[in-house]
């Protein structure tokens, strides 16, 4: 299965400060075993909502909204896509991370859940 791992944004990550370098050299390492394993499939780390936008959409209205958000903890900071057996699986690969935020394991749609 296919699963999105999502990092919550911090307080810190929202102001743009970046990781010591003892943790982005860890998280580093960390990505390399995950690679060799072959369970990443991607990844990526995201700038603060400050410098990003919101559309909303009402029917054929389109909204631009301009960042930064409000309530942090709702906020995505990085993601890993994995492919793993299970959502265990997932979990057990997050006992090594080392990062100061909440994680969430999102499994994708796959084709046969479509077919009923």
């Amino acid at each position: 299965m296919k699963c999105m791992v999502i990092v919550k944004a911090s307080k810190s990550s929202e102001k743009g400060i970046m990781p010591s370098t003892e943790l982005l050299a860890a998280m580093g390492k960390y990505n390399e075993d995950l690679i060799n394993a072959g369970i990443m499939l991607g990844c990526g780390g995201l700038k603060p909502t400050s410098l990003g936008k919101r559309v909303r959409f009402s029917g054929t209205q389109r909204t631009v909204i301009d960042g930064p958000f409000l309530e942090t903890e709702d906020q995505i900071a990085g993601y890993w896509l994995w492919q793993v057996k299970s959502l265990d699986e997932a979990v057990e690969w997050l006992s090594d991370v080392q990062i100061d935020s909440d994680i969430e394991i999102r499994p994708e749609y796959e084709e046969a859940d479509f077919a009923s």
